[in-house]
């Protein structure tokens, strides 16, 4: 059996995001019941030099709203990056499932050969469409909603494994 390329990319990055808006969601519940200020999560981070919860929320719907944008050839949509409560992240990641579910799957498939280049830092990079989705865009993704996750849990939100893969 054949994967496709957008059955590869949409629907798991659109899992994950859904998944990261509902730990917030339950970060939001936790505040209320703790009394606890919500803004404390936002700027939260597991070590001094990583990024706090809010630029976590931002690399991890910038990568997906770029990833598929690229796959797909359409322009990718420009955010502020100036969110500063759990309801602004869960708008932004709103914003971006929005997007990923507006690209027709008929932009996306046969991208799998397409060259994807584009600077990261002072590095240029070239991919495949293929090695772009699952070595760049789905690694990066996983690794900014993880470190998203770990932050809550870190700071007393109950979550579970079932939290992080969308399925509670």
């Amino acid at each position: 059996m054949t994967v496709s390329i957008y059955t590869a990319s949409v629907p798991l990055l659109k899992q994950m995001l859904e998944a990261l808006s509902k730990n917030l969601a339950k970060a939001a519940s936790h505040a209320a019941e703790h009394k606890i200020d919500p803004s404390i999560f936002v700027t939260a981070r597991l070590a001094p030099d990583m990024f706090a919860l809010a630029r976590q929320v931002q690399v991890a719907t910038d990568m997906s709203k770029g990833g598929i944008a690229r796959l797909a050839g359409v322009e990718i949509p420009k955010y502020e990056d100036t969110e500063a409560t759990l309801e602004d992240l869960q708008a932004r990641i709103a914003k971006t499932v929005a997007f990923m579910e507006g690209v027709p799957a008929s932009a996306i498939e046969g991208s799998d050969a397409k060259t994807i280049s584009f600077k990261a830092g002072p590095r240029e990079l070239s991919f495949t469409g293929t090695n772009y989705l699952l070595q760049w865009v789905i690694p990066n993704v996983m690794f900014h909603v993880t470190t998203a996750y770990d932050i809550l849990r870190h700071n007393g939100v109950k979550l579970s494994k079932s939290d992080f893969l969308g399925l509670s």
